[in-house]
């Protein structure tokens, strides 16, 4: 394969999301929310070297991919300057420019029992919805950030009924 390929007609069709780096306020309080709540693991953090004598705290997580961990699916880098998350979250209006992160779970099962620990660690459920195509529960963390915890269901269920954006 060539290092300069002919540039093709339409841009190439990526095969999806690989991480998102998220600015918190508090890298200590989002660290546990991301691994005490929703269950990421942690697999990586800047250290100070040589080149890069004081780096940004940053760590990077995990999600489980059927027994295998990503270099990372989400990074946190602290900014303490971040405003203070609004007292209510929602889906339209807010002062947040990502609307809202999508985390999935394996089956419905594991969904419900995700659904279950974080209700017993005293999160708000913000909304819980059937979407057709998943069934959703949104909270948010520390930041005011979305999160929506889903299960999509089996694509039979919903192919026939979902259109293209």
């Amino acid at each position: 394969m060539s290092d300069n390929p002919t540039a093709p007609a339409a841009p190439v069709t990526p095969s999806g999301l690989n991480h998102l780096v998220l600015n918190v306020r508090n890298l200590e309080e989002s660290h546990r929310f991301w691994t005490e709540i929703l269950g990421f693991k942690q697999v990586g953090e800047i250290k100070a070297s040589p080149n890069r004598p004081n780096p940004p705290k940053m760590r990077f997580y995990s999600g489980d991919h059927d027994g295998h961990m990503n270099h990372h699916d989400i990074a946190l880098v602290e900014n303490p300057a971040l405003p203070a998350p609004p007292a209510e979250w929602s889906m339209q209006g807010m002062p947040m420019a990502i609307n809202h992160i999508a985390i999935a779970l394996p089956s419905r099962e594991a969904w419900l029992r995700q659904l279950a620990f974080v209700q017993s660690r005293g999160v708000k459920f913000n909304r819980r919805v059937d979407h057709g195509m998943t069934h959703s529960l949104y909270i948010n963390d520390p930041n005011g950030y979305g999160i929506e915890l889903l299960y999509e269901l089996p694509r039979e269920v919903w192919a026939a009924t979902s259109t293209p954006r």
